[in-house]
């Protein structure tokens, strides 16, 4: 429960700064930014952050990441009333959003198996994904919705559902135990050694990242509501929750049919599904095309998302899992926050049809060069190695 409130409230927040930025600037420029504020902190952050984890109550450490982002939301809330909302707050608000992302992420992906067994890990990755597409769905059209009626109704329902999640998250027990690495630099980076020895694992990492870097239109979407698909708020909330809707309903089949064979295949054959159906978006002028090409883009993402954490999960020694997680939260937090500012920089430069058609066919480009790049991950069959 903690972790749906904390992701709906994460994603009505996404929709309303974005919005706002757009409101107040009018620059494809200034949304990319956005992003960049985001990524930088959570860069410099993240392998401290999971050296952290792995030796720290994780419960504890997710807990004040959700109260933290509560007062971000108290922030925008005086600001909205004050009319102090400026391009510099958002900024300002974002690279306190990419510091608490930095703590947040690794410590939720480690403490996943510790809450179930690890003959269970798959569906209960699946399952996770479920709860989380659920939010992510809900998220920016409720979003969208208390826009239109005020923008600090998302402010300040944000900052309720962060304060419940926090509350909630304090309830969670587990049997923890901290590593006993050393603090110093070798042991920061041993997440980073780790998964560049282990080149599935890699692989996993470095085809995200780069499919969503290229291929991602999350920053963009402010732009093709308003001036592409002529909607409102309403309208940027229901787009930004198509890619959800996808991600929901493969999240829910692979809960009941997980991938057991050729998982390599299908993680490569889901990044180019994903890249097409970010090209067909990138073309339309139609919401419900618009809708269906994001649908699909989202299920195809959410096969690569099982598939990774998954493996990762797996293959990773509990004392190791806080920086390992730590590791993909840089990769995601580089795919998703560099993402949006490369949308900006080259919707600047194109257009945003030309940024996102673009994106699109390189992403495509990335799956069939990741046969080559990363075989050891193209050959994989199974999640679990026969002992």
């Amino acid at each position: 429960m903690a972790r749906l409130a904390g992701i709906l409230a994460n994603q009505m927040l996404m929709v309303a700064l974005a919005w706002h930025m757009y409101e107040i600037t009018g620059s494809a420029w200034d949304l990319g930014l956005v992003g960049l504020f985001q990524f930088v902190p959570s860069l410099i952050m993240t392998l401290p952050a999971g050296h952290i984890v792995d030796r720290l109550n994780k419960v504890h450490i997710y807990s004040v990441c959700m109260l933290l982002q509560a007062a971000v939301a108290c922030l925008l809330v005086w600001g909205t009333h004050t009319d102090s909302v400026t391009r510099e707050l958002v900024f300002f608000v974002s690279a306190i959003l990419g510091v608490v992302r930095s703590f947040q992420m690794p410590t939720q992906q480690a403490l996943t198996p510790h809450l179930v067994p690890a003959h269970l890990l798959p569906r209960a990755v699946a399952m996770s994904s479920t709860g989380v597409q659920a939010a992510v769905v809900g998220g920016p059209a409720l979003g969208g919705i208390l826009y239109a009626l005020h923008v600090n109704a998302v402010y300040a329902s944000c900052a309720l559902f962060l304060l419940f999640a926090f509350l909630i998250s304090l309830t969670v027990r587990y049997e923890h135990k901290p590593s006993n690495a050393a603090v110093d630099l070798q042991s920061v980076m041993a997440g980073a050694y780790f998964v560049w020895r282990h080149k599935v694992i890699l692989g996993a990492f470095a085809l995200d990242l780069f499919a969503v870097l290229l291929g991602g239109v999350t920053a963009l979407l402010p732009i093709y509501a308003k001036d592409i698909l002529h909607t409102g708020p309403e309208g940027l909330g229901v787009l930004r929750s198509a890619p959800a809707v996808g991600a929901l309903l493969m999240a829910a089949l692979l809960t009941q049919f997980p991938i057991e064979r050729k998982v390599g295949r299908w993680l490569l054959v889901a990044v180019a599904v994903f890249g097409l159906a970010n090209f067909v978006f990138g073309i339309s002028t139609h919401m419900g095309l618009s809708i269906a090409a994001l649908m699909v883009a989202g299920a195809a993402d959410n096969v690569s998302v099982v598939v990774r954490l998954t493996l990762m999960q797996l293959e990773t020694p509990d004392d190791m899992r806080g920086r390992v997680a730590a590791v993909n939260s840089i990769f995601i937090g580089a795919s998703n926050q560099l993402g949006e500012f490369e949308s900006g920089a080259t919707a600047s430069m194109w257009g945003p049809v030309g940024s996102v058609v673009f994106g699109g066919l390189a992403t495509v480009g990335v799956a069939v060069a990741a046969l080559k790049v990363f075989p050891a991950l193209a050959k994989r069959d199974q999640m679990v190695l026969p002992k």
